[in-house]
Order: structure tokens, then C-alpha cells, then sequence
């Protein structure tokens, strides 16, 4: 049998809004056009969890996608025929290995790709699993952190890796004018010149380690010489996590000062971004953090935890403050550091753009995907220009 296409299997790319699938949508864009471009192997690409309804036009056509709305059988035997034809596979999630093993048994010469994204890949895999990893032609971790995880953890060769941080989506609303939108300001009770802390999570109780919790403290100390001091957080929420932090709000007497926004839709973005003096994400166990790239694109200064991926998406301190998550003078010391030298601390687009632009992400797709099909080696492949 000839193989002639390339096919990427993911559990999940639009029924959900997490940065897995905010990777699997920009990742399935690339690919496509990568093709479009060069008239080079077609591109299918299969959803576990997503219907076929649930199909984006934007970012590739519904042509190459096809979702299985968790039917699993079917799933598995449509991944199975299409591997078989295909040179290269593309998996999403290491929960997805055991397809492509599958595949590469049938057909040797099929090249087994894995995204490794960040928790999901930090815990020693059962020995079976251990060998089906090895079988991966390459891996591409989102963040040096990640990398280093695996090594030790998998005893991997440095071969066997590339890094392929990940990027900003193209459809990301545009930056607005600094000037806080007066809706919101009503909306969450803040005057214009509050001094606000935002972040952009899901909250829940296996969410904790993103460090909101410790920011809601620097803001209970801070308010005292700071009493514009505002935090702004939202995204989804468990019921029980958000009765949680309630409850921890009215104890600290900050019903004003800490908000819970609850999700944000996409178009509402730029305006809260905008709404931000700077966005904080203290965690301890970020695969790479996509919202700090965002919030640097929207112009925000960042402060970020050192002890995880933050550190790819910080560049190692060049776009945002660096603090150790768990010292809770660090993290309020950086919040008073930011608000004193804010200007110190924007990030300057081009540069944001230059590591983290859909056009470089492209790029090194293109870099990746010629290069794994060729069997060459792509550890030192990636640019970061075009």
C-alpha cells in the first residue's frame, strides 16, 4: 500500500475551550494550509469528542474533518484505515498512543508524531506505555520544561524531541484602544482608575495549582496601601470550587475587590485584556500557558510562575516577571513591582510576535513535517524566523 496523506487524531478541537483545543484548532489550520500551499499530502483530521456539527470553517475546511461524538468503536477503525494510508500521524494527546501504535504495527513505515502538552505526560506511564512512547518517531513538547520532564521521567534520547512552543491564535480579536471600556466597568463595579489583576482560568479543585488562590491573598494585603488594588477572575468554574473561593472572598472581607467573571466568550476578549493593568498567573504546573501569550499580545504586563512552562512562555523573563508560586511575598512583591514600574514591564509586540506569531508556529510545522517524512532529524530544525 502506498502511503500518500498525513492524518491528525485529537480527542477534542471545538466542543470544548481549553489550550489543548485551542492547540488542536491552530494546529489543524497550519496543516492544512501547509498543504494548501505546496500541494503536498492531503490532511485528514478525526475527533473523538467533537460532532461533525461542531466543525469551525475558519480554521480548515469541513471537508478534512470528521468527529465521532465519542463513539469510540467507530473512532478506532476510521483512525486504523486512515493510518494505514498515511505517512505521517499526528497525535493530540498521549491518551491517543495506542492508535497510533496500532497503525505503526500494520504499517512500520508510518511516522508516529505526539503532541506532549504538559500534566498529562509529568507521571511515570506504566511500562507498557513506556515502550509504546519509545515507538514515537518524534515528540514535540510545548516547552523546554516539558521536555526535560520526559527525559527524566522516560529515559528518552534528545533526538526524539523537538520543541514546538505553542502560538497565538490568528483569530484572536485585535487589541482595542487603552482606554477601559465603560460597560464593563459597570458591569464588575470598577471605577477607571482601579488598578486591576486579571487571570484567565478554569476553576476547579484540580485547577489550583494556576495560583489564583494566592493572588486573591497579595490582594487582601496589598489593598491596605493599595486600595484600588482590584482582581478580576475569570473563566468556567466548578460549583463547589466557586462556592470555595466565595467563601474565602467574604472571609477576607474583599467582595468588592475580587470578582468572579465566569466564562468569557471569545468576542469579549480584547475588552477585558483591555480592562487589565497586568495579568497574573502564579502556577506551579503549566504545560507552556497559553493566556500569557495572549495577555502579552493584548500588551499586559505578565507575572508568571519559574517552576513550570511559564518559563517558555516568559522566555525565561525577556516578556514578564518570574516568581516562585509558592512564596507569597514573591508574588506580592511582583504585583507592587509592576504597578510601580509598569512601563518596565509591557511587552513590546514585534518580539511577541517573533517567537510567538501563527506564522512562525507554521513554519516549524513545515520544518517538522518535511523533515520526520524525510527521516531527518529535526531537533535543531525549528526558526523563528521566516
Amino acid at each position: 500500500m502506498q502511503q500518500r496523506g498525513n492524518l491528525f487524531l485529537t480527542l477534542c478541537v471545538f466542543s470544548a475551550t481549553g489550550g489543548i483545543e485551542k492547540v488542536c484548532k491552530v494546529a489543524g489550520k497550519a496543516l492544512h494550509e501547509l498543504h494548501a500551499e505546496n500541494q503536498g499530502d492531503p490532511i485528514k483530521i478525526l475527533s473523538l469528542y467533537d460532532e461533525s456539527s461542531h466543525h469551525n470553517e475558519k480554521y480548515f475546511p469541513a471537508d478534512i474533518f470528521k468527529g465521532f461524538g465519542k463513539n469510540k468503536i467507530s473512532f478506532l477503525s476510521t483512525a486504523v484505515k486512515e493510518g494505514l494510508n498515511s505517512k505521517v500521524i499526528i497525535l493530540s494527546h498521549v491518551n491517543l498512543l495506542i492508535i497510533g501504535i496500532i497503525i505503526k504495527i500494520l504499517a512500520p513505515k508510518t511516522k508516529l508524531v505526539l503532541l506532549a502538552h504538559g500534566i498529562e505526560v509529568w507521571k511515570k506511564f506504566p511500562k507498557w506505555k513506556r515502550i509504546m512512547l519509545a515507538n514515537c518517531d518524534l515528540i514535540l513538547p510545548v516547552s523546554e520544561f516539558t521536555k526535560i520532564k520526559m527525559q527524566h521521567l522516560y529515559g528518552l534520547a534528545e533526538k526524539k524531541f523537538t520543541i514546538l512552543n505553542n502560538c497565538l491564535d490568528p483569530f484572536l480579536p485585535l487589541p482595542l484602544q487603552n482606554v477601559k471600556e465603560e460597560i464593563l466597568l459597570k458591569r464588575y463595579g470598577f471605577a477607571a482608575t482601579d488598578k486591576v489583576l486579571l487571570t484567565l482560568t478554569r476553576l476547579s479543585c484540580r485547577d489550583r495549582y494556576k495560583g489564583y488562590g494566592q493572588v486573591i491573598l497579595s490582594v487582601h494585603k496589598l489593598k491596605q496601601t493599595c486600595p484600588s488594588i482590584k482582581y478580576l477572575l475569570a473563566g468556567k468554574y466548578e460549583e463547589h470550587e466557586k462556592l470555595r473561593l466565595q467563601k474565602i472572598i467574604k472571609d477576607l472581607d474583599l467582595q468588592s475587590d475580587v470578582i468572579l467573571a465566569g466564562y468569557l466568550p471569545d468576542e469579549e476578549l480584547a475588552a477585558h485584556y483591555n480592562l487589565a493593568d497586568m495579568y497574573i498567573m502564579p502556577s506551579q504546573k503549566e504545560g507552556f500557558g497559553i493566556v500569557f501569550i495572549e495577555a502579552m499580545f493584548y500588551g499586559k504586563p505578565v507575572i508568571a510562575g519559574n517552576v513550570d512552562g511559564s518559563t517558555d512562555a516568559l522566555k525565561n523573563g525577556l516578556f514578564g516577571l518570574l516568581v516562585d508560586p509558592a512564596n507569597q511575598q514573591q508574588i506580592d512583591d511582583a504585583i507592587v513591582e509592576v504597578f510601580t514600574n509598569k512601563e518596565k514591564y509591557l511587552p513590546k509586540n514585534e518580539q511577541v510576535m517573533e517567537y510567538f506569531g501563527y506564522d512562525v508556529y507554521k513554519n516549524n510545522l513545515r520544518n517538522i513535517i518535511s523533515a520526520t517524512s524525510k527521516n531527518k532529524t529535526v531537533q535543531k530544525a525549528m526558526s523563528y524566523e521566516l
